[in-house]
């Protein structure tokens, strides 16, 4: 057992990646390595979910990056705040089990109100003209301010968008060691989205993203050495998970378009035109999340006509039913009528319109909020237009798929050996092997 721990949560980190990342290899070579399978949907909010409660998102209810609220008619894309885990989590558990160990959230997207004794992540202030002022979330009060005199602002501009890079996981370590000298936390667990960029935008084994675990080792061999000096003679435990494994796509399907070419979705018109998906009364719509997309059905619409115009189109593997569901832990009051499957070199893109000059003005601007679905073009940027191009070809990798091959397995890394017992762990064991490091 360790009286401390540190859990580093990496998206997109495969074990062949190692190579090129000597200071985690090193904490590899003291310890153990062994396969990590993500459950579906493997994307960033579910997965963390799984993560941290140890459960799937039919009982912790986070299905995906965003949700359809069907008694008001909104959609709410990248909540932040904790409320949305319908489980306790891993600060929750270890408080339980004893009142006096502490916890660190760092930079996890749902760590808002958070039951964690210290906690930062990003929280842009959204003002009255639209822009948004940087800030972030921090507990305790004030904890922010402090940071911000001795670091900066957290750049945002860098944690996602067309200029994402390096920058924003060298904030959050070096942020991370200022808590770690001040408080010690008994666990502490942070998020380093580096790799995520990269592998998405110019695909995963392409010069950028080999460049990208070059730079993601350096920032992690500051962590190791900046949390070693301020937790002095106090033995540390890393463990490090995969949260996904970005996979190669040369596909992308758009299934409000099927949708729409099938006479099942509805749009309406802002005041410049623009075309909008009318949530309220179209029969059917998609909420498109990388390899994945809930599927809301209007009660009165004929649900297999729906199947019927995604069924067996190029780029998607499989439409689930609620049954289906049922099976994989997926099925919650939250999820889709239905949820479609990607191919594993395929994605899905939220797009509806058949003529761009038709797209929302939204769609040409990082946005992650009002978009409803998820946008990985948004790491582009169109020179011609000054915003977002609209050509979701661009993207060269992508992931939420189910896990079924090797490729699709990231890795869960221990620093000290006989942690990881087991000879491979879905996400969802990873909560009690960190609780188990305190105790029974």
């Amino acid at each position: 057992m360790s009286a401390h721990v540190i859990f580093l949560s990496i998206p997109g980190l495969r074990e062949k990646d190692l190579a090129r990342m000597p200071r985690l290899s090193e904490l590899a070579q003291q310890g153990e390595v062994k396969p990590l399978t993500p459950s579906f949907p493997a994307v960033t909010l579910s997965v963390q979910a799984n993560l941290t409660t140890g459960e799937l998102p039919a009982q912790h209810g986070v299905v995906a990056n965003g949700y359809y609220w069907r008694d008001t008619g909104e959609v709410e894309m990248w909540t932040a705040w904790n409320d949305k885990v319908l489980r306790p989590q891993l600060w929750d558990r270890l408080h339980q089990q004893n009142p006096e160990l502490t916890s660190a959230v760092w930079f996890p997207m749902f760590s808002k109100g958070c039951g964690a004794d210290y906690v930062c992540v990003p929280a842009p202030i959204h003002n009255p003209d639209g822009g948004e002022s940087l800030w972030c979330y921090s507990k305790p009060d004030g904890l922010y301010q402090d940071l911000r005199e001795r670091l900066g602002h957290f750049p945002l501009q860098h944690f996602w968008g067309p200029l994402a890079n390096i920058q924003s996981s060298a904030w959050i370590v070096a942020s991370a060691i200022e808590a770690a000298r001040r408080w010690r936390p008994n666990l502490f667990y942070i998020y380093l989205p580096h790799l995520d960029y990269a592998a998405q935008k110019q695909g995963p084994d392409s010069w950028e993203s080999h460049q990208a675990c070059e730079q993601l080792d350096g920032e992690i061999g500051k962590l190791i050495d900046g949390l070693a000096a301020a937790y002095g003679d106090q033995e540390l435990l890393w463990l490090a998970a995969t949260e996904y494994v970005i996979t190669p796509v040369h596909h992308v399907a758009y299934p409000n378009r099927l949708l729409r070419a099938a006479g099942l979705l509805k749009v309406t018109h802002d005041e410049d035109g623009k075309e909008l998906i009318d949530f309220t009364n179209t029969p059917a719509w998609a909420l498109c999340d990388h390899q994945h997309a809930h599927v809301f059905v209007n009660e009165h619409a004929d649900i297999n006509q729906v199947i019927a115009a995604l069924e067996g189109q190029q780029g998607i593997a499989r439409v689930l039913t609620r049954d289906d569901q049922a099976e994989i832990g997926l099925d919650h009051a939250r999820s889709g009528d239905l949820v479609t499957v990607s191919q594993p070199e395929s994605w899905q893109a939220y797009y509806w319109w058949e003529d761009d000059e038709r797209a929302p003005a939204f769609a040409r601007t990082v946005d992650i909020h009002n978009k409803p679905g998820f946008d990985p073009v948004e790491m582009h940027f169109d020179p011609a237009t000054r915003g977002i191009p609209l050509d979701a070809t661009l993207v060269r990798g992508s992931h939420g798929a189910p896990a079924d091959s090797p490729q699709q397995r990231g890795l869960l890394l221990a620093s000290r050996p006989g942690v990881i017992v087991a000879q491979a762990y879905r996400d969802i064991d990873v909560a009690k092997v960190v609780l188990k490091q305190f105790g029974p």
